[in-house]
């Protein structure tokens, strides 16, 4: 899967997990959010900004 900030390909575990993050919008729906981003942007409502 790609990050939907910066549109990378996040990294995945030997047992097929993200090493990201996801952060729910208002809405409820789920954003995956890679680790480059998350040390860009360390609070969720910087995240949400992005995207």
């Amino acid at each position: 899967m790609k990050c939907d900030i910066c549109k990378n390909k996040v990294e995945e575990t030997f047992l097929e997990k993200m090493l990201g993050t996801y952060v729910k919008d208002a809405k409820g729906k789920k954003h995956l959010v890679c680790p480059d981003c998350q040390k860009k942007y360390k609070t969720k409502e910087e995240i949400l900004k992005q995207l």
